[in-house]
Order: structure tokens, then C-alpha cells, then sequence
């Protein structure tokens, strides 16, 4: 046992004699190195950054119940934290990673332990950046097995397979998204999407090294999907085979027979597929669900690709069936259609507990819109600056973090009067709204519950400045339940009839649909500091993001843990973040006069 393990079991031992015991299993050590890596793709070679050299990164493989400590070290140019998705972390925020929001960057040339408990999560969930667009390069997959004894509820596979979505730019895009920020345009957009770090045979300089997957005839495989893609989802599908959906964000799921499926930005998916085609080569193909008007067509058009091989003795096709299966860049039925169908498996051994009796009722606009630049000077539309917004506030990053502020009771870093419901009401997804709804208010404002609330949350998407969008809406610290969607303007009558209280689906990540709405459920009673945002990253830069804070119990084992000895200090820290919140004020004293 080396010094650093040493360290953190002396610590660990502490902590278990004046609070709650952590998770009730094994513990595991790893050795997070971030470093610039050269890669080639697209046929244009440039350095990245990566953990341990690698892209996707490393594997985190444990069981339900276990713990991790993970030691990062920070050999890049630039802060960067880590966060630990669908992790629910109990009463320990210190360790949830998002910057200025539960910690400070990890500044080059130190290092940060994390504490990641594993509690009732079980199927897959990921790990990635948290600081700017880092998490294009850096993120790997979190495999969390039945705990010893136990073992799926579903016919166990013969074999699994970890398969990593993401995007790759051929420019720095470090560099785009500054000048994007500083100018108020459009972010930049990948020039691919990757499976398992590889674009596949359809781009160019590629084909040598797309991911291949064999596989024995008659087997049945576990593929553990990971969406790592900054601003899209995913449809995928897989030429010739059906897939079994059976888990979504580290919970299981009533099987789902499919030929395709949508996955969303911090999602990831269990899938079951057996080996029973005629020995050969087939496709696996990922594209782009865009979800913006049919006029919008600057997106990634990128098929990213994989081969599931054959093993056995035949000669390689001389053309690779290609998913025929796959729907359009923009089928909006075909997205909805499957997610739709997401069912809770609610057995005796896996349970729902839908809250029934909702103490606290919020409706939740999210919306784009501009902040107003003099004399139309900005690269956006209007000639104003780019903005997106929850129920018309566009987050701003404090100089602190929040935790810190809120532990230390810091005044004057943060406002509490998110608002529970939008300003003024109109027909939020119609056509042609007006522009005085389009400007929001910029701020650093979060919004506090009481330890065990019962909350429901309606998300409802807008067509401000016509830019109706789907929009993955993630929350830290928590999982809950979808209890109901739907297309148009929530009905606050009749639409509650319609909810699924019996089996939802159990996320920690939702799909509110284009021009549609979203129905959430859960009750607070993880204490701490916990950031709520859409999962596109050019949204949540551009403000679409807020603060929950969750009070303290009445007892040590419902409060918030202690800080570790130490934190990354938040002294001359600076990300793309802060220069959108310095960029803009110019825009906000615009809007004040």
C-alpha cells in the first residue's frame, strides 16, 4: 500500500468514526493523470487533453455499494475538475466536481482527491470534466456490477462491450469556443462523432482504425452505451440485429425490444444484443438526432461507425450492411417514439418510490434568447450576444464556489430567489413571440429547499428567437422520476392525469422534448450544494443553469459532511465560463438603462 492509499484509509477511518459508515463494500484506488496527448483523426494531427493519455479515458469498474478515491493530477495548461455523473455522493457535494459550483479548478502542477461513494446505483453511468468543454477529450465510463451475491435482472450476457460516444473537432477548440464567447456567436460544431475514440470507415483517414467488436455466434453481449457528445444526441442502431434496452442511467429498465435507439447528451444505456446473423461484417452507426428547425442545417452530418465482427471462418463482405434501421437527422416521432416507451422494472428486487404527496410545485422555462450589445456590436442574432435561461435568469459564475460560500456563509456570491414558476405566462411554444421575452436577467441566482421536500418539477421548452430545441436536463447530486411528457404547452388541468406514478423511468438525466414538456419527481434528501443545468454544453455556457440547495436534517446523518483538509483554492482561477460572465456586463449595463 503506497502513501497516497495510506493517506485516504487513515481518512476514511476518521470519517467513519464521527459520521454515517460510507458504502458498505469494497474500496478502489486510481491514478488520474491529465495530460496533452497528440492524436491523429480526420487526417489532421492535434493535442488534446486526456487522463492517463488516453480518449475516451479510463474505465472506473466497480460494485454497487463500493467506494473510489481518485487522485487527479493536473498536467495541462489549465483548471479542470472532474464530476462523477448520476453519483448520487451522499451529504458529500465536496466531491461532485462541477467549477465554481462545488469546487475551484484543479490549477496545473497540483492534484485532488475525490471521494466517489457508490450507493444504490447499478448498470453504467461516466465520469467527465466539468470545467468549460473539457469533457470533449476527458471522460471515461463508470461500470457498476451487482453487488456480491446478487446478479441482473435479466438473463446474464455472455460478454459486454463499453461503447463511448463523443466528438471530435479537427481545430483547438479551446480556441473556437473563446472567440465564439468573446464575439457572442454560435459555439463551433464537431467535424465528427466517435465510437470508443474512432470515427469510423465513412471519414476520411479512418478506416484503419474503427472500433471493431467480435462477437461468437449464438452469444448474447451487454453493451454499455455512454453519450460523451458535447451537443447532440444520438440515434444508434445496428445493421441486421435487434437491441434490448434494459438499464438508463445506472438503474434498470422493463426490457424494450427496439431497432434503434435515442440517447441524449449524459445518458448512457444498457443494451442486450444476441449474435444470431449469418457470419460477417455489420455496422454499428451513430448520426446526429437535430432537433432544431428543418431550416437548421449547420449541424454535424457525421456517421460515426463500428464493426461488429464475426468470428469464425469466412471472407469479409465485399460491401458492410449499413443500418437500414436508422431514422433521419430529424426525425422528431422517431426520438420521441422511443423514449416514450421508458418503463421502471419495479419489481420486489429493484422497487420504485414515486412521491406521492408534492410539498413544492415548480414550472420551469427553458429558453434561448440574447443579451442586448450596444450598437448591435455582438456576433449573434440581432447582432446581440447569444444567452440561454431557466424561467429567464441566465446563470453567471460566482468568483467562488457556491459550496464554499454557502458552508462559510459568504454573503454577496449568490442570490436565493430562483423563481418557482416564470414571470409572465404566454404561449410558450408558438411561433413569432415577441422579443421583450427574449432578453433574460443575468445572475448567479440558486434556489433553496428544505431537508425532504417533496418537489415536482415541469420543464417546458420555448420557441423564443425560434430556436425550439430538445434539451437533456441533468441534475447532480440526485436521481428521479419522469413522470410525464408531452409536445406543447403544459396543461396544468389535464396533463397531470396522464402522469406515470407507478413505474417511471428512474434518471438522473431527461429528455424535454422539442417544444414540449417534462415532468420530474424527487424528494430532497441528499443535503448540500447541487447544479441543475442542460446537458448541451453551448446552452449550459450560454446560462441555461442553476444552484439547488439543499438544507441540512436534524441529525449528523441527514447534514451535510465536512470539507476534506484540503480544496482546490479558487485564487486566480479563470475559465471560458468567467470570460462570458466579464464579456457580458457591458450587455447587462445595456439592459439596466
Amino acid at each position: 500500500m503506497d502513501a497516497f492509499q495510506t493517506q485516504v484509509l487513515l481518512r476514511l477511518l476518521a470519517l467513519n468514526a464521527v459520521l454515517l459508515p460510507l458504502a458498505h463494500g469494497s474500496i478502489h484506488f486510481y491514478d488520474f493523470v491529465l495530460k496533452e496527448q497528440n492524436f491523429t483523426k480526420l487526417c489532421v494531427t492535434k493535442s488534446v487533453l486526456t487522463v492517463n493519455g488516453s480518449f475516451p479515458g479510463p474505465e472506473i469498474r466497480v460494485r454497487k455499494g463500493d467506494t473510489v478515491f481518485v487522485n487527479v493530477h493536473n498536467r495541462g495548461y489549465y483548471g479542470v475538475t472532474l464530476h462523477w455523473h448520476g453519483i448520487k455522493q451522499p451529504r458529500n457535494p465536496w466531491s461532485d466536481g462541477p467549477e465554481y459550483i462545488t469546487q475551484c479548478p484543479i490549477a496545473p502542477g497540483t492534484n485532488f482527491t475525490y471521494e466517489v461513494q457508490f450507493t444504490n446505483e447499478e448498470g453504467t453511468l461516466w465520469w467527465h470534466a466539468h470545467s468549460d468543454w473539457t469533457r470533449a477529450t476527458v471522460h471515461g465510463a463508470i461500470v457498476i456490477l451487482p453487488s456480491e451475491g446478487t446478479t441482473y435482472p435479466y438473463p446474464k450476457p455472455d460478454d459486454e462491450e463499453v461503447l463511448v460516444f463523443a466528438c471530435w473537432y479537427k481545430e483547438s477548440m479551446r480556441e473556437l469556443l473563446e472567440l465564439a464567447i468573446e464575439t457572442g456567436s454560435d459555439t463551433p460544431r464537431s467535424d465528427a462523432y466517435t465510437i470508443n475514440g474512432e470515427p469510423g470507415d465513412m471519414c476520411p483517414c479512418s478506416i484503419e482504425t474503427t472500433h471493431r467488436m467480435l462477437v461468437d455466434y449464438g452469444k448474447t453481449y451487454l453493451l454499455r452505451m455512454v453519450n460523451a457528445v458535447l451537443n447532440a444526441d444520438l440515434f444508434v442502431s445496428i445493421a441486421g440485429h435487434n437491441l434490448t434496452v434494459v438499464g438508463m442511467d445506472g438503474a434498470y429498465l422493463k426490457p424494450i425490444d427496439t431497432a434503434y435507439v435515442m440517447i441524449t447528451p449524459g445518458q448512457t444505456m444498457d443494451v442486450l444484443i444476441t449474435a444470431n446473423q449469418s457470419l460477417s461484417y455489420y455496422y454499428m452507426a451513430a448520426q446526429q438526432y437535430s432537433s432544431d428547425g428543418l431550416d437548421v442545417t449547420n449541424y454535424d452530418h457525421s456517421n460515426a461507425t463500428a464493426i461488429l465482427q464475426y468470428r469464425g471462418n469466412y471472407s469479409a463482405p465485399e460491401r458492410i450492411p449499413f443500418p437500414s434501421t436508422l431514422p433521419s437527422y430529424k426525425d422528431n416521432v422517431a426520438a420521441v417514439a422511443f423514449t416514450d416507451r421508458l418503463r421502471s422494472l419495479a419489481t420486489e428486487e429493484h422497487p420504485v418510490n414515486v412521491p406521492q404527496n408534492v410539498t413544492t410545485r415548480m414550472f420551469v422555462l427553458t429558453s434561448m434568447g440574447v443579451l442586448i450589445c450596444p450598437n448591435s456590436s455582438c456576433g449573434g442574432i440581432y447582432g446581440d450576444r447569444l444567452a440561454s435561461s431557466l424561467n429567464n435568469f441566465s446563470w453567471a459564475h460566482p468568483s467562488i464556489d457556491i459550496l464554499q460560500a454557502y458552508y462559510r456563509n459568504i454573503s454577496d456570491i449568490y442570490s436565493t430567489n430562483f423563481p418557482d414558476f416564470p414571470g409572465i405566462l404566454y404561449n410558450f411554444t408558438g411561433d413569432d413571440l415577441p422579443l421583450n421575452i427574449s432578453v433574460p436577467t443575468k445572475g448567479t441566482v440558486v434556489k433553496v429547499f428544505d431537508f425532504n421536500e417533496t418537489i415536482e418539477i415541469v420543464f417546458q421548452g420555448t420557441n423564443i428567437i425560434d430556436a425550439a430545441e430538445a434539451h437533456p436536463m441533468h441534475l447532480h447530486g440526485y436521481a428521479f422520476y419522469v413522470v410525464g411528457t408531452g409536445i406543447g404547452d403544459f396543461d396544468v388541468d389535464t396533463d397531470p392525469q396522464g402522469y406515470n406514478l407507478v413505474d417511471p423511468p428512474y434518471v438522473n438525466t431527461v429528455a424535454v422534448p422539442k417544444s414540449g414538456w417534462a415532468a420530474i419527481r424527487f424528494v430532497a434528501d441528499n443535503p448540500g450544494v447541487w447544479y441543475m443545468h442542460c446537458h448541451l454544453d453551448r446552452h449550459m455556457t450560454w446560462g441555461m443553469d442553476t444552484v439547488f440547495i439543499v438544507k441540512d436534517g436534524g441529525t449528523t446523518a441527514t447534514s451535510l459532511r465536512p470539507p476534506p483538509a484540503y480544496m482546490p483554492p479558487c485564487e486566480n482561477s479563470t475559465s471560458s465560463s468567467q470570460l462570458f460572465n466579464i464579456l457580458d456586463k457591458e450587455a447587462r449595463l445595456v439592459m439596466m438603462r
